[in-house]
């Protein structure tokens, strides 16, 4: 019973760090700045906030994702979460060379395996929808560039963890809407295990950080 009230606490912690994430960083980019978008207003209010969260163009982001249904949905939310996987692997990837911290390397390499994997699955569920949604994959471009900004920092074992906390929380947001949404068994079984299993790294991720 601890262990159930437990996870259902982190799932709760998770989904606010999701809406705090999808609005801010990298992942607020990643779903917010695509082709065609009004860049001057919030989508809560309509005014002018620099650095804010722009609002969704037709068919683009999460708002839109969560107005679809059935097998639009599904291909949309499977279209999204290929190259949001894409941009864990390059992090991954990415800190693995510069890093000096033997548990850091061990999640990068869990990371890699369980996120590939996962990617293959979706591309095999993608060919009965004829596809890829490529607008809604192209909501993830700006997230190409997080692989880089490990690279690039000064700490990449602080800044890797850093970034993966935001990116697994705007995951686990998305395998929550499809939770609720997809009527596909398989769908459904592949976001129940990105939930369940990123929320249990996001609570490795954050004790490791309260530590440094």
């Amino acid at each position: 019973m601890k262990k159930i009230l437990l996870l259902s606490s982190l799932l709760l912690t998770s989904i606010s760090l999701a809406q705090m994430d999808m609005r801010t960083g990298p992942i607020g980019a990643a779903l917010s700045k695509t082709p065609g978008m009004d860049h001057s207003k919030t989508p809560m209010t309509g005014s002018s906030t620099a650095g804010s969260s722009m609002n969704m163009s037709p068919n683009m982001g999460m708002s839109d994702l969560g107005k679809l249904s059935g097998k639009a949905f599904d291909r949309a939310f499977l279209s999204m979460m290929i190259p949001h996987h894409q941009a864990a692997l390059d992090m991954s990837k990415a800190v693995l060379p510069l890093s000096k911290d033997a548990t850091v390397q061990k999640w990068a390499k869990a990371i890699i395996s369980a996120q590939q994997s996962e990617i293959a699955q979706m591309n095999a569920l993608l060919k009965s929808y004829g596809g890829s949604d490529n607008k809604m994959a192209r909501v993830m471009d700006p997230m190409k560039s997080m692989g880089e900004k490990v690279r690039a920092s000064k700490t990449p074992d602080q800044t890797f963890v850093q970034d993966m906390v935001g990116h697994h929380a705007s995951a686990i947001e998305m395998g929550n809407l499809a939770l609720q949404k997809s009527s596909n068994s398989s769908v459904l079984k592949l976001a129940r295990n990105i939930v369940t299993a990123q929320a249990g790294e996001m609570y490795d991720f954050q004790t490791w950080l309260m530590k440094r």
